[in-house]
């Protein structure tokens, strides 16, 4: 019988505890999902089919033993699972993501609800929604995809991640989304006093704050990530330009750390936002921050 530690496994089951042995020892957080969504990626399958496979304790071809455990190698050494695959998960869609984009977050996903929410309740036959500083184009692409009937713009300034974005909207076929490349301050000067809902994932990390994941400090791209000495940099920025953009009575949506709520609201009732209320996230902490304008 083969061992989780043996190199050459010659079976599903053996290689897949295999592979979480050895991402258990590089400390990841799902060594097992991790596992059969790295053996699933090889073979093109689901991980329904992989538990299936190891189920049945089928024999592994030895050219996709050594693809999942080059693949392996590269995830012990707390490369993001979705820069291995190229693809993340985002409510209903899947995401082209790699080098120089942020990847999209489960949490996210809570808190474009928000902007869904906000987008749906406009009475407008086209309500508008903007997504500033896109990134991969997740949020915007589930405001587009989830509410068909609006229009909705991604606002990107990274060229890095600009190329990401433009390929996830060509890729989804919404044809009422569309991404440009423009710094923050500057975007959509057109669409003054037009947008319905603003929401923005902006970087929020303070300077001084080197995150703990790996995954995060080594591959995310730093401009995604830091927001000034206080973090809030950004979010300053997005409240100034949610003003001109919004309608009066528009939404807007901002994630931040679960420690800024409270600067956040101040903030915004500094600007001129009226109703702003901190909301948590599933893990019960301070996850995003709305305001009407």
């Amino acid at each position: 019988m083969t061992s989780a530690a043996d190199p050459h496994p010659t079976t599903f089951r053996s290689l897949r505890d295999h592979v979480v042995a050895l991402l258990d020892r590089a400390g990841g957080p799902d060594p097992a999902v991790d596992a059969e969504l790295l053996i699933g990626h090889v073979i093109g399958e689901g991980r329904g089919r992989v538990q299936a496979l190891v189920a049945m304790d089928s024999a592994v071809e030895p050219g996709i033993r050594d693809d999942v455990l080059s693949l392996a190698d590269r995830r012990a050494a707390r490369e993001p699972l979705q820069h291995i695959t190229g693809r993340a998960p985002f409510r209903s869609l899947e995401l082209a993501v790699g080098p120089g984009v942020f990847v999209p977050r489960p949490e996210t996903e809570q808190v474009a609800q928000f902007a869904i929410d906000a987008l749906r309740a406009v009475a407008s036959p086209e309500p508008v929604g903007v997504d500033l500083g896109t990134g991969s184009g997740a949020i915007a692409l589930a405001m587009a995809t989830e509410v068909p009937h609006a229009r909705v713009v991604a606002v990107e300034n990274s060229p890095e991640a600009f190329v990401w974005a433009r390929r996830n909207v060509d890729e989804s076929g919404a044809s009422n989304a569309r991404v440009v490349f423009v710094d923050l301050a500057d975007a959509l000067p057109e669409l003054d006093g037009m947008v319905d809902v603003v929401i923005s994932n902006p970087p929020y990390i303070p300077a001084d704050a080197i995150p703990r994941d790996p995954e995060v400090r080594l591959f995310d791209p730093e401009h995604a990530l830091y927001g000034g000495a206080d973090g809030l940099d950004i979010v300053r920025a997005v409240s100034q330009t949610a003003l001109r953009l919004l309608r009066p009575g528009g939404t807007l949506v901002i994630e931040h750390g679960e420690l800024q709520g409270a600067q956040i609201r101040a903030l915004l009732a500094a600007d001129g936002w009226r109703a702003s209320a901190t909301h948590r996230d599933f893990t019960t902490r301070d996850r995003a921050t709305t305001a009407i304008r």
